[in-house]
């Protein structure tokens, strides 16, 4: 049923939007890219509807990720849009948004329009962040009024942070004319050269360079100040420790107009996953301690930390193998997120399914304010339909992503997606 025709009736399905407060078993009939029906009692279909059983199913609004690496254009051998998006598809996801860390960089108009509008197949609504600086150099800011107009939603350069604040703080300036979003990927580079890991007692044992959890803290402060003194837009990427979330949570006390997102690994991994100098395991920012883990995972669910990105990172198999001192930073998400989010998230009880949603396909649409898709007949459909109980193995070869760099190969999971239902069309997940 991959990609196609959309004419069905989910019977006794739960549906559960926590924006419209809605949460019950009801029929749900998709016809023509539509929501046609959704009512307690069955519907008067069609003859050639075709019903589906819901009673092990949980249809949300479609899954939405903020923090993607499409790596078009200019290394398409790790990936492309279609193959990025059909990973997003696959993975459960709707919409996603992509960085602009490519060669060339994503910092002239023209290359905002050719990702906004180069060809793909899945049923995924693609946004772009456009970089900050010109070639993401940090010594020049890019066009930003021009991105904007030619549809960036968001301004980073995603992979190194703004150190010169002079800069950043004109970024603000200008970006309040359209009320734009700055996102950081706080590190200071000072204290993070060369680094392979987190530092601390694992980087000791393995004689590997560390990074320091402070690293990310100074960037993330020094930032925070100057959004409170231009009252400016601002987004964290990926935080990883205890101290930045200690500086949101002030942050939002005050007031600021901030946001913040953390990563699947970064919840369920820490720094000793690295222990057998698994490359698969490297990333940027580092995996942390379990004190770091308990921290986020406290944030998610009070709502200082808004949302989760996958911060989809692929890399061809060569680099991945190369020793880990060598290998470049970075894990695959996208096919992986829904499983790992809910089988140690959700069915330990950390967070309710309607936190869930918000993380993972309200919140990230509001923050770059695109509208919240509704469950409600007559709107277009665009949900994420998920078997949250449903127990598989991840199997990289079963994804449609180029890449296979991901952590969590050979990992049993409960909950997966089943369908994505968007752009008016039906699509099946096959992990």
């Amino acid at each position: 049923m991959a990609g196609g025709v959309m004419n069905v009736l989910f019977e006794r399905i739960r549906v559960l939007n926590p924006v419209q407060n809605l949460d019950g078993r009801y029929f749900l009939w998709l016809k023509d890219g539509h929501i046609e029906a959704l009512s307690l009692e069955r519907p008067v279909v069609d003859p050639d509807t075709i019903p589906i059983r819901g009673d092990a199913l949980l249809a949300i609004p479609g899954l939405f990720d903020m923090h993607v690496h499409l790596r078009e254009p200019g290394q398409e051998y790790k990936e492309d849009i279609a193959s990025g998006t059909a990973a997003a598809a696959n993975g459960g996801f709707t919409g996603i948004c992509c960085m602009p860390n490519t060669e060339p960089a994503i910092d002239h108009p023209a290359l905002v329009r050719s990702v906004l509008t180069a060809p793909y197949e899945a049923p995924v609504d693609l946004f772009c962040c456009a970089a900050l600086t010109r070639g993401r150099q940090g010594q020049q800011l890019a066009p930003l009024l021009e991105l904007h107009a030619a549809g960036a939603v968001m301004f980073s350069d995603d992979g190194t942070w703004l150190a010169q604040a002079e800069l950043l703080r004109r970024a603000f300036l200008l970006l309040k004319h359209v009320d734009g979003l700055v996102a950081q990927h706080c590190q200071e580079p000072t204290l993070t050269h060369d680094f392979a890991i987190n530092e601390g007692a694992v980087a000791a044992r393995l004689g590997l360079k560390g990074y320091p959890a402070v690293a990310e803290e100074i960037a993330l402060a020094r930032d925070l100040l100057l959004v409170a003194a231009y009252e400016a837009r601002y987004h964290a990427q990926h935080l990883s420790t205890e101290g930045s979330v200690a500086l949101l949570r002030e942050a939002k006390r005050r007031g600021l107009r901030v946001s913040a997102e953390v990563t699947p690994h970064h919840l369920v991994l820490t720094e000793e996953a690295v222990a057998t100098y698994d490359p698969n395991a490297k990333m940027n920012p580092p995996l942390r301690t379990q004190r770091d883990v308990e921290a986020l995972r406290e944030a998610l669910a009070e709502g200082i930390i808004d949302c989760i990105a996958t911060d989809h990172a692929p890399h061809a198999l060569h680099e991945k193998q190369r020793e880990f001192s060598a290998a470049p930073f970075g894990v695959i998400g996208l096919e992986t997120a829904v499983g790992v989010i809910l089988t140690h998230l959700v069915h330990t009880g950390l967070l309710s399914y309607e936190r869930f949603v918000e993380v993972m396909a309200i919140v990230p649409r509001r923050i770059l304010g695109l509208p919240v898709p509704e469950i409600a007949p007559g709107a277009l459909a665009n949900l994420t339909i998920l078997a949250p109980d449903e127990e598989w193995l991840v199997e990289p070869e079963r994804f449609r992503s180029k890449a296979r760099n991901t952590p969590f190969a050979g990992w049993e999971l409960r909950g997966k997606p089943r369908w994505v239902v968007n752009r008016g069309r039906l699509w099946e997940c096959q992990l």
